[in-house]
């Protein structure tokens, strides 16, 4: 089909949510995708965070194909294998006790909100179920989630949303115990917040807020939807922290681009979800839960030290080419953000880079950058060059 075909079903029969680039993809290999038309582009976005090894990694083809062909759905009714070598290898590598799987990131952050509540139900009763988060945080798009997010801009037109959140400020420790209260049972944020601009928190925030947590029985709540699976240099942002949170929700990357998430509890909450409690139909699909276990044993200790080479490697080429429309850079390993200045927006300047040959990501007012794990020198150096050409 031609883009102009596919343009007008997509107008004709799909439901307009999504702002679209003029672009239909067609295929990719590594960190290189390929158009309808046959145009080729750099990706730096890993269709936002999701193809930690990029597109046709060979592996994760056989892994995914082998399953599809023994199994490809069975219900939570049953034990399969799939399932429980992923459940394995996330706990061993991630230090938790056990896992629920769900199928997004929204899905796997009303797991960790529901987990938090029924933990404090189960010891304390009704009344203790509200949830700090942050000021520019982003926690997924269902009714529960987008309560917790903490932008206004998100909440619109679902009225009513979820009660039972209050929202401090990052980074400001008093903030956090100004919205202390008995009716608290967890705090709960992204140790890098991805759609509010790529801000990283601070250790020693992040570190008082844990002592906080421990002191007053709250559940230190970590949401790595977009940080986790080697995004950071490291398997979960939180193992950089110095903390042990008492549950983590994961997501997008997970996979390498089939859909699949869950929530990690800690020992103290590993028997929170009790039979009929919680579940889902699709969680822990086998072939999801193959291409996991594919992932998962990619990520070693040479996988992150790539990552965090590259990360350093494109912020500072980035900051050398002192373009007027860029600013500083931020993030952590592969997740970078960009500040932005000058007239255009970072809409405009994403919009240029996609004409251009270079798929970006926008976050809050800056540009953000989240490429497949595994891109190679050669596509960095592509992807710098057209960034260069078309912002100067």
């Amino acid at each position: 089909m031609t883009f102009e075909e596919i343009k007008a079903l997509d107008h004709q029969y799909v439901m307009q949510s999504y702002g679209r680039f003029d672009v239909a993809v067609d295929h990719g290999r590594g960190a290189t995708l390929w158009d309808t038309q046959g145009r080729e582009y750099i990706d730096f976005t890993s269709g936002i965070g999701v193809c930690s090894l990029g597109y046709a990694d060979e592996g994760w083809v056989n892994a995914i194909t082998e399953q599809a062909g023994k199994l490809g759905h069975i219900s939570n009714l049953f034990y399969a294998e799939p399932y429980v070598k992923a459940a394995e290898r996330l706990c061993r590598k991630a230090g938790m006790s056990n896992v629920f799987f769900a199928n997004s990131g929204a899905e796997s952050n009303e797991g960790l909100i529901k987990l938090a509540r029924k933990y404090s139900f189960d010891k304390y009763g009704k009344g203790r179920g509200t949830i700090i988060t942050l000021h520019k945080s982003f926690h997924g798009r269902t009714i529960t989630t987008l309560s917790a997010t903490g932008q206004d801009v998100f909440h619109n037109y679902f009225f009513p949303f979820t009660e039972g959140f209050r929202h401090a400020d990052a980074n400001d420790f008093d903030s956090v115990e100004a919205m202390a209260g008995h009716d608290v049972c967890a705090v709960m944020f992204e140790l890098i917040q991805g759609e509010g601009g790529v801000l990283p928190l601070d250790r020693e925030f992040v570190q008082k807020v844990s002592d906080l947590c421990a002191k007053r029985d709250w559940l230190l709540l970590i949401d790595e939807v977009q940080t986790g699976v080697g995004r950071t240099g490291s398997l979960f942002a939180f193992q950089q922290y110095g903390i042990q949170p008492d549950a983590v929700s994961f997501a997008k990357g997970i996979a390498g681009g089939l859909p699949f998430g869950g929530v990690m509890a800690g020992e103290k909450c590993r028997n929170v979800f009790t039979t009929g409690t919680h579940g889902t139909t699709f969680g822990g699909n086998p072939i999801s839960a193959a291409a996991a276990c594919y992932v998962l044993d990619r990520m070693d200790g040479a996988m992150f030290q790539s990552v965090q080479e590259k990360g350093a490697y494109l912020r500072s080429r980035i900051e050398a080419l002192d373009l007027p429309c860029l600013g500083a850079t931020r993030g952590m390993g592969l997740m970078i953000g960009i500040d932005v200045k000058g007239e255009r927006t970072n809409k405009e300047l994403a919009a240029k880079l996609i004409q251009s040959g270079l798929l970006v990501l926008t976050a809050g007012p800056g540009l953000r950058l989240l490429p497949p794990l595994v891109i190679t020198q050669e596509e960095m150096d592509k992807g710098l060059a057209i960034l260069k050409a078309a912002l100067s």
